[in-house]
């Protein structure tokens, strides 16, 4: 198996987390998965690709095993992140359709094995860069990266925004900071939401105290706003992605200017 996480370090004060783009599968879970499973659909598919280069300065943390050998933005404890609503745990069991993904499904020894051996050492990095920025700057801002299918009935009704803002409803991030990237997306020309069907998952929960210095977003992209298909092979749409960039561009550059004046 490769190394679950891979760093690099920048001189800036904002960090991105890329939890869902692993397609990195080890041979024992490889072999459990059924057919539909080893499509990785729920996988974040370009997303690392979307945010290269944007800005200087960037820390990156990316994972590089698939969400289907262990979810790193679930609460390790295994505690749903939304009560009594439909999602998936740390070893999910379906896709987010709700389509069975295995021939052979995890154990509790699978959790516990991929807890220790993906999960944390994931976690471990991500946390060490947030300390190492922090301790440079006074602060921190962690923005976590992700994407999803547009259209999802068994998550979610109708269609999402392009651009799904997470800050567990203003708690894990300052308010200014909440403010510049909802300014951001209303002048973009994109869909958005705040807070709404995803406010943030463990990542954006866990790290962010803004009384800290670490501020954490959660920033949920719709797959529309830069695939040509959300179906395989989720090409990128080189035209729609170069529009995004230019948006998340924006955001970036306005974060890193804000973070120096949040210091505790």
């Amino acid at each position: 198996m490769m190394q679950p996480v891979q760093v690099h370090p920048g001189d800036g004060p904002v960090i991105l987390a890329f939890p869902h783009v692993g397609t990195e599968v080890p041979p024992q879970v490889a072999s459990r998965l059924n057919a539909e499973g080893q499509r990785l659909r729920d996988t974040d598919w370009h997303i690392h690709d979307l945010y290269a280069g944007l800005i200087p300065g960037l820390t990156t943390v990316t994972a590089t095993q698939s969400r289907y050998v262990i979810d790193l933005n679930r609460d390790p404890s295994g505690t749903s992140l939304y009560p009594g609503q439909t999602t998936t745990g740390l070893i999910p069991d379906t896709t987010f359709d709700n389509v069975p993904i295995w021939t052979q499904p995890p154990e509790a020894a699978d959790v516990a094995h991929w807890l220790e051996h993906v999960h944390q050492p994931y976690h471990t990095a991500l946390a060490a860069e947030i300390a190492r920025v922090r301790a440079r700057y006074g602060v921190a801002v962690l923005y976590d990266c992700h994407s999803i299918r547009s259209q999802i009935p068994w998550l979610f009704p109708g269609t999402l925004p392009d651009l799904n803002i997470g800050t567990n409803n203003g708690t894990t991030c300052a308010p200014a900071l909440e403010q510049a990237v909802t300014q951001i997306a209303a002048a973009s020309g994109h869909t958005w939401v705040l807070n709404g069907r995803f406010k943030g998952g463990w990542t954006t929960r866990h790290y962010g105290r803004p009384e800290t210095g670490v501020h954490a977003i959660q920033m949920e992209l719709s797959q529309i706003s830069h695939l040509a298909t959300e179906d395989p092979p989720f090409a990128l749409d080189p035209d729609r992605a170069a529009h995004l960039r230019q948006t998340l561009t924006q955001i970036l550059a306005t974060l890193a200017d804000l973070a120096p004046h949040l210091r505790p």
